[in-house]
């Protein structure tokens, strides 16, 4: 199993509102950057491609209140994935959040995904951080 991590991003907020926000796919899209083509959402799963990559569908696997929310792949992915989503409180209405992605890759794919999948989380703690922030 493949893991690649964000950088940590700290955040003006409580882990509530850091939780309430990754809990709904509907401002998980918000966060897509503009290489994310077809976002959809339906209930608790969505779907979406990333441009010269892969179409991915996502589930929500669990929701631990305020420290963690992870999804998974959610109908055909061309391989096994989990999106962790890290929330840590730093202090009082500060929270930290820090995105792994962990996926079946071959050494092949992992060789070509490693890089733009750790630009991809890194853009996702980014906007977060900046459309929260404001």
């Amino acid at each position: 199993m493949t893991r690649i991590e964000s950088q940590k991003v700290s955040l003006k907020q409580a882990p509530e509102e850091v939780f309430r926000f990754l809990s709904d796919f509907n401002n998980i899209g918000k966060l897509m950057p503009d290489q994310v083509e077809g976002f959809s959402v339906d209930g608790d799963t969505c779907k979406f491609t990333i441009k010269g990559m892969a179409t991915l569908g996502l589930k929500y696997e669990s929701k631990t209140p305020n420290s963690e929310v992870v999804m998974t792949k959610h109908e055909k992915a061309p391989f096994d994935l989990k999106l962790i989503c890290k929330i840590t409180e730093a202090g009082a209405d500060h929270t930290d959040l820090q995105l792994f992605f962990d996926a079946d890759l071959n050494p092949f794919l992992k060789m070509m995904a490693e890089k733009p999948l750790g630009n991809f989380l890194n853009l996702l703690v980014n906007k977060y951080k900046d459309l929260n922030q404001a």
